[in-house]
C-alpha cells in the first residue's frame, strides 16, 4: 500500500497510462491510508469512499480502452471551502454543518470532468479565517510533522500545519492523497505548504474560477493546488484554471501548458530580492535559507538583483482591513433563514442573533466584528478607503519591480511550524505569520512556495516566489530550480502508524 500512496502524481499517472496499476487499486490504497491516518490528523471532515470507488471505476473502464483525460483514475484531496454536488460542504464552520449543495464548484467539475477521483472533503479553518487550522468546526488539523525535542528525539508536540488549507497540506504530506485543492486569500496555500514540505501555488486574480466556493474575501480569494512537487502542481492547475462565464472577476485568456516550462532551466532570468522583507521577527534560519535559495538561483544562472517594494510594511494591516471588511460583508448572508441551521428565537431579529452567536466561531466573529467597524459611517473613509488605496501604492511597487526583474525571491513564512496553542492567544501575533505572503493577494499575483530545506528543530521551511501577473509558467521554471537543489523534504517517520 505505502508503494501506491507513496507516488507523486505525475509517476501514478503514467503507471496508470500504462496498465502497470488500476485506478480502483490505487483509490483504495488511498481510502485505506485515510482511514489509518485520519483519526491522529484530522485531515478529511468527510470521505466519499463510495463515490471515489465508483469515479475509480469509470476511470479504469477509459483507461482500459485508451480514452484517458488529464487526470484520469488519480484520487486527490477537496478542501472543504469548495461546493460538491449531493455531499456536505460545511466550510468548517457550525453555520454551514448541514448545507447539501446542489451543484458543483467550476473548479471542481474541471477536476472532475477530467477524470479525477475525490477521496473526501479536507479541513480548513472556519470559513478560511486562519494560519493554523486550529479554527475549524471540525476540530484542528495535526501536521504529519514532528519537531526534534532537546535530546534530539521526535517530540509529541502536536505541531500545526498552517492555515487555512491545512487539511490540504497535512494530507498532501501524509500520503493520504496525490495532491489536494486549496484556497488562498492571503497565503492560505503558500503558508500550510512551507511548514509541510509540500509545494503550493496562488495562482494570478481571475486565473480560477471562484464560482462555487465559499467566499471569505472575494478581491482576494482564489483557488490553487497543492501537491508533492512543482511539476505535480503544474499539472493540476492546468486543469483548475480556465475561463467561466459565472464569475465576473474570472479572467478570459489560455491557459499555457504549465508542465511545458519544467525543464528549462533559470539562465538569464531576473531574480528580485526586496530588502524590505527583512522584517523584525524574521528568524536566523530563514534568513539563511532565503541566502541558499539566491545562491542556489545564482548558481543556476540567473542574475540577482535587490528591489525595493517600499509599502511593504503596510501590507499587513491593510490586508487585515480589506479582508473582514469583505468577509463581514459575505457572511451576512448566514442569518438562518434561507440555508444553513438556524436557531429560533422570539422574531427575525432574535433569530439572526441566536443563529450567528451558535454558528459562528471565536475568530470569524472576531472579523465580522472589525469588517463591520472599518465599514460604518465615520470609519469608512479612516480606515477602509485609506487601506484601498494602500493596496494600489502595493500594486504599483510590483508593477515597478517588473522593468528590471521577471521573478521576485522571498521566504514563505518567517519561523517553523509551531505547536497548538502557541499563537492562538495573541492574534495579532498570529496575523504576522502572513507577512511574507498577503503582498501577493493584495496586488492580484501569482506566487509560489517550494519546500527548500529544514529548520533546526527538523520540521520544513519554504522558499516564495512572486511572479508577473498570468506568468505562473515563470514560477514553476523557477520553482523545479530551487526544489532539485534543496533535495526531497518529506516526512520522515509515520508516527501515526507506528513508524
Amino acid at each position: 500500500m505505502a508503494e501506491l500512496t507513496g507516488l507523486t502524481l505525475s509517476e501514478a499517472r503514467q503507471k496508470l497510462r500504462n496498465k502497470d496499476i488500476k485506478a480502483q487499486e490505487l483509490t483504495d490504497a488511498f481510502l485505506k491510508e485515510i482511514e489509518a491516518a485520519n483519526p491522529d490528523l484530522n485531515a478529511f471532515v468527510a470521505v466519499t469512499a463510495e463515490k471515489a470507488m465508483a469515479q475509480a471505476k469509470e476511470a479504469d473502464a477509459r483507461l482500459q480502452k485508451g480514452e484517458a483525460r488529464d487526470l484520469e483514475g488519480l484520487p486527490i484531496g477537496h478542501k472543504d471551502l469548495y461546493c460538491t454536488e449531493g455531499v456536505t460542504t460545511t466550510a468548517c464552520s457550525n453555520i454551514l454543518s448541514n448545507f447539501v449543495p446542489g451543484y458543483e464548484s467550476t473548479v471542481g467539475a474541471n477536476l472532475w470532468g477530467q477524470g479525477a477521483v475525490m477521496l473526501g472533503k479536507l479541513n480548513n479553518d472556519e470559513f478560511a479565517m486562519g494560519s493554523s487550522n486550529e479554527s475549524s468546526s471540525h476540530g484542528p488539523v495535526v501536521s504529519p510533522w514532528r519537531r526534534n525535542g532537546k535530546d534530539g528525539t521526535p517530540s509529541d508536540d502536536k505541531l500545526v500545519p498552517g492555515g487555512s488549507s491545512g487539511g490540504s497540506s497535512a494530507a498532501v504530506a501524509a500520503d493520504l492523497c496525490l495532491a489536494a485543492t486549496a484556497t488562498d486569500t492571503g497565503g492560505s496555500i503558500r503558508q500550510p505548504a512551507a511548514l509541510t514540505g509540500t509545494v503550493g501555488i496562488k495562482p494570478t486574480y481571475g486565473r480560477c474560477s471562484r464560482w462555487g466556493i465559499v467566499a471569505y474575501a472575494s478581491s482576494l480569494d482564489q483557488a490553487g493546488p497543492v501537491a508533492r512537487t512543482v511539476e505535480d502542481a503544474a499539472i493540476l492547475l492546468g486543469v483548475m484554471a480556465g475561463h467561466d462565464d459565472k464569475d465576473s472577476t474570472s479572467v478570459d485568456m489560455p491557459v499555457p501548458d504549465y508542465s511545458a516550462a519544467l525543464g528549462k532551466g533559470v539562465k538569464g532570468l531576473k531574480v528580485g530580492v526586496p530588502e524590505e522583507y527583512r522584517v523584525e521577527g524574521l528568524s536566523d534560519e530563514v534568513d539563511q535559507l532565503w541566502q541558499q535559495g539566491i545562491a542556489w538561483l545564482k548558481d543556476a544562472g540567473a542574475e540577482i538583483k535587490t528591489i525595493s517594494l517600499p509599502h511593504t510594511k503596510y501590507a499587513l494591516p491593510a490586508y487585515y482591513i480589506v479582508a473582514p471588511a469583505e468577509a463581514s460583508s459575505n457572511l451576512a448572508r448566514y442569518d438562518g433563514v434561507r440555508y444553513g441551521v438556524r436557531v429560533p428565537g422570539n422574531d427575525i431579529i432574535d433569530t439572526y442573533e441566536k443563529t450567528r452567536q451558535a454558528g459562528f466561531g471565536d475568530e470569524v466573529k472576531r472579523r465580522i466584528m472589525i469588517g463591520t467597524y472599518v465599514l460604518s459611517a465615520g470609519y469608512y473613509d479612516a480606515y477602509y478607503l485609506k487601506a484601498q488605496k494602500v493596496r494600489t501604492l502595493i500594486k504599483q511597487d510590483f508593477d515597478n519591480a517588473w522593468d528590471d526583474v521577471d521573478v521576485v525571491l522571498t521566504p514563505t513564512t518567517p519561523n517553523p511550524a509551531f505547536a497548538f496553542g502557541e499563537k492562538t492567544g495573541d492574534p495579532l501575533e498570529m496575523y504576522l505569520e502572513d507577512i511574507f505572503t498577503v503582498t501577493v493577494n493584495m496586488a492580484g499575483l501569482p506566487g509560489i512556495s517550494v519546500p527548500a530545506g529544514l529548520s533546526s528543530q527538523g520540521t520544513p521551511l519554504g522558499l516564495q516566489l512572486i511572479g508577473k501577473p498570468f506568468d505562473e509558467t515563470t514560477l514553476f521554471q523557477a520553482g523545479e530550480v530551487l526544489e532539485k537543489a534543496a533535495g526531497p523534504v518529506r516526512v520522515a517517520s509515520k508516527w501515526w502508524h507506528g513508524t
